[in-house]
């Protein structure tokens, strides 16, 4: 029956979704538009806010493109290659293999969401290459375990406010994780998830007359060819001893970092994908090849996060995103505020898709109505986290890097994510509410 219900999704999906350049145009469209109807800003003020924050997400933008190049150069050496591919075969059948690729993960994203993105990713090409499956829906299965990534051990929100010195200290003090990643309902919403999106990503599993395959020989990695070395530098282009003096000094420095009390974030991913690809390829020659198949899959991310960091100067520096947050806040009561900040949040974060940006925008409306209310901080603070992580199952900001390893478009998995959207949230409702 679901998979009878899906069906209407992924044909809306798939006729009316653009590219997400074009996703990402129009959006930048109706934010301008909103904050001059709605905000009462002029022209000119609003393009000054989107010209000046155009380029505030340099930063964050190269660790996206990096997340997904160090991700690919990992999976594809040897040893990675054949665990990935030892796993996938643990899945005989369809079924199985969307059950399997949406375990993993939902398990990599609640430890880490840049991790899960390109797990998933290279997990379900793996599959594809071992198991005739519905290749759009496994995809989609990768991706939606993303939504469990700010209930997780990187969740931003919960890790900003547990640490000293936070912007918001002197309204709510620490509030750490016991409160909020290891409380029971938030444990509970993660339990909840890691039973229902596998089961429904099982259950949208087209007949065979209607799946879509790829080829598997289209999938496979191309194929080391050794050149024979006659120049001084080629010699040092294919030295192990260089490539481990640096790839083990690396990871030196990465078990230092935790041996000294370090967390994960996305640097310290993106060090440890890099350093262990630099020692697992073994030599310079192999990594270089490895980085111009990688690359290849990286540009929509540089074109497309600008607009998204211009768009988010316009919600934030014109008062959107606040008016956004308060006409939610407005109607709720000390028991309803959670539920309503996780509305807010979901809507907010189509256009401002950054947690740690999402807190800055909506702490200063929620934290004070949940003290006028009485309301549980934790609680709201995880609501907006969970706002933020579940609307990216309708936004395909963050399915970029999926996107680009699978070798698809946005519009052939998120008539699926479409339908875990609408089920996710309802769960997480229940989560924040009722336990």
């Amino acid at each position: 029956m679901l998979n009878t219900i899906a069906k209407p999704f992924v044909r809306l999906v798939e006729r009316y979704l653009p590219d997400p350049y074009i996703f990402v145009l129009i959006l930048t469209l109706v934010a301008f538009a909103a904050a001059m109807l709605v905000e009462g800003n002029s022209p000119q003020a609003v393009m000054v806010m989107w010209g000046d924050g155009f380029w505030g997400l340099l930063t964050f933008s190269m660790q996206m493109l990096l997340v997904l190049v160090t991700g690919f150069m990992l999976a594809s050496t040897p040893l990675v290659k054949g665990i990935l591919n030892r796993l996938a075969s643990l899945a005989r059948t369809p079924g199985q293999a969307i059950l399997l690729v949406t375990y993993v993960a939902l398990a990599a994203s609640w430890i880490n969401w840049g991790f899960g993105l390109v797990v998933g990713g290279l997990f379900a090409k793996a599959l594809a290459r071992q198991v005739r499956v519905h290749y759009p829906l496994l995809i989609a299965a990768a991706y939606s375990g993303f939504v469990v990534w700010h209930g997780g051990l990187a969740g931003s929100i919960p890790l900003t406010i547990a640490t000293e010195g936070h912007f918001t200290q002197e309204q709510i003090g620490i509030i750490g994780t016991g409160q909020t990643i290891f409380s029971f309902f938030n444990l509970a919403i993660v339990v909840m998830l890691f039973i229902a999106v596998p089961l429904v990503n099982r259950w949208m599993l087209p007949p065979e007359e209607d799946s879509h395959y790829v080829d598997a020989e289209t999938l496979k990695d191309g194929t080391e060819v050794d050149v024979a070395v006659t120049r001084p530098a080629e010699h040092l282009e294919n030295s192990r001893i260089l490539a481990w003096l640096i790839g083990f000094s690396g990871i030196a420095y990465a078990i230092n970092y935790f041996a000294g009390g370090g967390g994960l974030n996305l640097n310290i991913v993106n060090f440890m994908f890099l350093f262990l690809a630099i020692v697992l390829h073994q030599t310079p020659r192999r990594l270089l090849n490895s980085l111009h198949e990688a690359i290849k899959g990286g540009a929509g991310i540089v074109i497309q996060f600008p607009f998204y960091a211009g768009i988010m100067a316009v919600m934030t520096q014109s008062g959107l995103a606040a008016t956004i947050s308060n006409g939610f806040v407005s109607i709720a009561s000390a028991d309803s505020l959670p539920f309503w900040s996780f509305i807010s949040a979901g809507v907010v974060n189509i256009f401002v898709p950054s947690g740690g940006g999402q807190w800055a925008v909506q702490a200063p409306v929620m934290i004070p109505a949940a003290l006028e209310l009485g309301a549980d901080l934790p609680r709201v603070a995880m609501a907006v986290g969970w706002g933020d992580a579940w609307t990216n199952l309708l936004q395909p900001f963050w399915a970029l890097p999926v996107l680009a390893i699978a070798g698809l478009k946005a519009k052939d998995i998120m008539g699926f994510c479409l339908v875990q959207l609408i089920i996710t949230g309802a769960l997480i409702s229940i989560g924040l509410t009722w336990f």
